[in-house]
């Protein structure tokens, strides 16, 4: 935890929120809460010859990418092609599960499920 963050949570936990660290705390809190989001299965297939979505896979959506499974540079490489795709930015994209599987779970935030699927498997 960094130093700000332990700041806020300090002010948070005594209760004093009449400080400005805890009012921009709780701020940024009900604006992640209250902004919509979607939470998708994907299945990666990496050394692909091209970057595609390439269908659905038992319901999560299939892409296929050419960065190999190594060193995580196929999860760096989904999170730029889904930026891409979805023309959002990739801070808005979490990988919630699966570090080191070809099945992730994946937030993004600020969309919903329906436009991300739409977005993504509309063009197939």
């Amino acid at each position: 935890m960094d130093v700000i963050c332990r700041h806020v949570w300090m002010f948070v936990e005594q209760k004093c929120r009449d400080h400005a660290c805890a009012k921009s705390h709780r701020a940024r809190n009900e604006l992640r809460y209250n902004s919509s989001m979607a939470t998708l299965r994907f299945h990666i297939v990496p050394n692909a010859k091209i970057d595609k979505v390439a269908g659905e896979h038992g319901g999560a959506i299939k892409i296929k990418l050419r960065a190999p499974a190594v060193e995580a540079k196929a999860n760096a490489s989904l999170r730029c092609f889904l930026a891409g795709q979805l023309n959002i930015s990739q801070r808005a994209i979490i990988l919630e599960h699966g570090q080191r599987s070809r099945n992730k779970v994946i937030r993004i935030d600020g969309m919903t499920e329906e436009d991300v699927r739409s977005r993504l498997l509309g063009a197939l």
